[in-house]
């Protein structure tokens, strides 16, 4: 079967609607960018960057309120004390794996020089996440040139999930795994406001994976799709980042940032020791010139955030699902293959797990 979208598939989770996208690009200005590297000489590579501008080109100099959340802290996101210290995030965000992220983190800063950005110094941030099974990772093979590429490559509207850019040999459940994203909208005080996340998801053990709840992982076993690895083991890693066009302090940024936690339970993941779960927001609701001394603010009341706490558990639940309904089959380092998800099983096993919902005239279902 063709790869596929959860939606494509028939299963919609969650009460809010998506964005046009259903992405994280469904934020105006957030555009993203994929390089990856696939060979078997000199040695084999399966591997790539993934880059997001969470706003216009001119973040260098207007930076946007983030704050940041480590469910595990397994990981590495670098950049992250001086975030938390200011709440500010002036460049782009690139996720690639675990060996790669130092040069990465000094592509960024490579290209804020080549693009002539008048600052002094810079702290970008970089995360990452393992992929060691399928990757020959101590051999680092993200090269200056490949950020560069996702950087100038970047756009907004529907993106390509799966095996692409970060997410290129990530293992997920058991299965291939990658990069996913999804978005929603939802109604605050008249104004309508999207939320969408991006996840870079290399985690889990199989009989933990759920799909709109129903254990989807239990009913697929070893004897119908092999695992990837020799012993199961619910470590690893996912980078989730989170964005909205609500306006936010950064406190509510880093409020925002803890629900990812929400969507990736709902999915199945545990936060296993080994793992490395490390998650970002920015919202885009508020530009700050890096210079100047006052500047004005807007943001939500407290008791608002709801509806963004809804959507970034939603979001970041389907963004997981689509890195895996995205994903194909994929062969790499020591001959391991990482076996996709097959897509008629996980409609079927749904299908039949799940009665239709049927809507009274108060709008309640039963």
């Amino acid at each position: 079967m063709t790869r596929a979208r959860l939606r494509e598939l028939g299963i919609a989770i969650g009460n809010l609607q998506p964005g046009p996208c259903n992405a994280i690009t469904d934020v105006p200005g957030v555009r993203v960018g994929y390089a990856a590297v696939v060979h078997d000489e000199p040695v084999v590579a399966r591997s790539g960057v993934t880059v997001i501008w969470p706003a216009d080109s001119d973040i260098w100099e207007s930076a946007v309120f983030a704050g940041c959340h480590s469910f595990n802290g397994n990981g590495e996101m670098t950049g992250t004390f001086w975030l938390a210290e200011q709440g500010l995030l002036s460049t782009p965000i690139a996720i690639a794996n675990t060996h790669s992220v130092g040069n990465v983190r000094d592509a960024l800063l490579d290209y804020a020089a080549q693009e002539g950005v008048k600052r002094p110094w810079l702290l970008p941030v970089a995360a990452e996440t393992y992929d060691g099974w399928l990757n020959t990772a101590e051999r680092v093979t993200i090269s200056r040139e490949m950020v560069f590429d996702a950087l100038r490559r970047a756009h907004g509207g529907a993106l390509a999930e799966g095996n692409v850019g970060g997410g290129t040999g990530m293992i997920c459940y058991e299965f291939k795994g990658g990069t996913g994203t999804a978005s929603r909208s939802t109604e605050i005080g008249g104004s309508r406001f999207t939320v969408g996340a991006l996840v870079q998801a290399n985690y889990g053990r199989r009989d933990l994976l759920l799909v709109s709840g129903v254990p989807v992982g239990r009913e697929i076993g070893l004897d119908e799709v092999p695992s990837p690895k020799v012993a199961s083991d619910a470590a690893g890693s996912i980078i989730v980042v989170i964005a909205t066009d609500a306006p936010l302090l950064p406190v509510q940024c880093q409020r925002l940032a803890r629900r990812a936690t929400i969507g990736l339970a709902r999915a199945g993941g545990i936060g296993a020791n080994g793992s490395g779960d490390l998650f970002i927001a920015f919202s885009t609701g508020n530009r700050i010139p890096i210079q100047g001394t006052l500047h004005d603010a807007r943001f939500l009341g407290a008791d608002a955030m709801n509806g963004l706490f809804e959507a970034a558990a939603e979001a970041t639940e389907e963004a997981i699902l689509n890195a895996l309904t995205g994903a194909e089959t994929m062969t790499g380092r020591a001959g391991r293959t990482a076996f996709a998800i097959p897509l008629d099983r996980v409609r079927e096993i749904v299908n039949a797990r799940l009665k239709p919902r049927v809507w009274a005239a108060n709008g309640s279902s039963g």
